[in-house]
């Protein structure tokens, strides 16, 4: 057996949406706020350089009992095929780990202010990392035509 881990959330997202949604999140205003217990704003020096930064967070609202380890139709969707956890990016993962890239609006404080954070009001933030170009994919990307199809309207209304 694996060992267990623990992490303490470095802060929490802010935003204007309290719900899980699956679509429109450019729409969406959020910030991410640092623990002031554990942080002062030097955790953000430099950080203005980039243009963007990569969150990893929580799904703290996902029941234990929602938790997929097998294969699903992504969003319940029975025209999509069948396929595995790891093979899509639902919330419903093993650990409940999100990770999005986000264009940094400005930086306020303890605040750091993003577009297209696809987080609710609330969400325990794990780690902030600015997006770097060489951390990006290296090579042709390809993904399945039922990806482009739930992915059509996610970060804006279309």
């Amino acid at each position: 057996m694996m060992q267990s881990v623990t992490m303490i959330p470095i802060g929490t997202v802010r935003s204007t949406r309290t719900v899980a949604e699956d679509d429109d999140w450019d729409s969406v205003a959020s910030s991410i706020e640092l623990d002031a217990e554990q942080f002062t704003g030097e955790a953000f020096a430099g950080l203005d350089t980039f243009s963007h930064v990569e969150v990893v967070y929580l799904f703290d609202r996902v029941d234990a009992d929602k938790i997929e380890t097998g294969a699903r139709h992504p969003r319940n969707n029975v025209a999509w095929p069948k396929v595995g956890i790891f093979a899509q990016r639902g919330k419903n993962r093993p650990n409940r780990i999100g990770t999005t890239v986000c264009r940094i609006d400005r930086i306020d404080g303890l605040r750091v202010h993003v577009t297209g954070l696809d987080a609710i009001d609330g969400t325990p933030v794990l780690d902030l990392k600015p997006w770097v170009c060489e951390f990006g994919p290296r090579g042709e990307v390809r993904q399945p035509v039922w990806m482009d199809k739930l992915m059509r309207g996610y970060w804006s209304a279309r």
